[in-house]
């Protein structure tokens, strides 16, 4: 043995395992960190300008959509009453786990629109055939570069966009329960009483 393996501190020998250590560590609380709760840069801004094309689908003709360029959707299109977008995608196991809650909103009377993301539109077509179509109008985003403006990390995400076309709230993941109770219904109540 020379002299420098001798006299090698303790320090330096442990420092792989002391780097591995805290990077187990960092990745046990970032696994314990809700990814619905990541803050979006949109939330009390205008919605971001897009116009995007309409996916010929089945249609809730119950309240049929005024669009402002026929077969687009756009961002004015989701201002003069509180609107949920929802991005979804017939590739979206979590989409199918919340379409009943979107499904019920929108039997509700509540305005929901939908934001097709990355999807092949016979594919859609298809998943709104099969398990219903919820939606008043559905717009295609089918390269994601809409998305982007929008900050979408995945499906699903749901945007709640007040009278003023301004966002109000985004849910990273499935709506569900606990969200519509507790985050949703007390939001639309009070989007609904600052506009008398």
């Amino acid at each position: 043995m020379n002299q420098e393996t001798k006299t090698r501190s303790p320090l330096r020998r442990f420092m792989p395992l002391i780097i591995f250590a805290l990077l187990v560590a960092l990745l046990a609380v970032g696994l314990t960190l809700n990814p619905s709760l990541v803050p979006s840069p949109l939330v009390g801004k205008p919605a971001p300008e897009f116009e995007l094309p309409v996916l010929d689908a089945p249609n809730r003709l119950s309240r049929p959509v005024r669009l402002n360029t026929p077969g687009k959707l756009s961002q004015t299109d989701l201002q003069g009453e509180i609107t949920l977008l929802n991005v979804f995608a017939s590739w979206c196991f979590a989409c199918r786990q919340e379409h009943e809650a979107i499904t019920q909103l929108s039997n509700s009377g509540i305005r929901v629109i939908g934001f097709n993301y990355k999807d092949k539109p016979e594919d859609a077509t298809a998943w709104l055939r099969r398990f219903g179509n919820p939606y008043l109008v559905v717009a295609q985003d089918l390269d994601g570069r809409v998305g982007i403006d929008w900050g979408v990390y995945g499906a699903p995400e749901t945007f709640v966009i007040d009278h003023n076309g301004v966002v109000r709230d985004k849910r990273i993941g499935p709506v569900d329960a606990t969200y519509i109770q507790e985050k949703l219904m007390p939001l639309l109540q009070q989007i609904k009483s600052e506009q008398t």
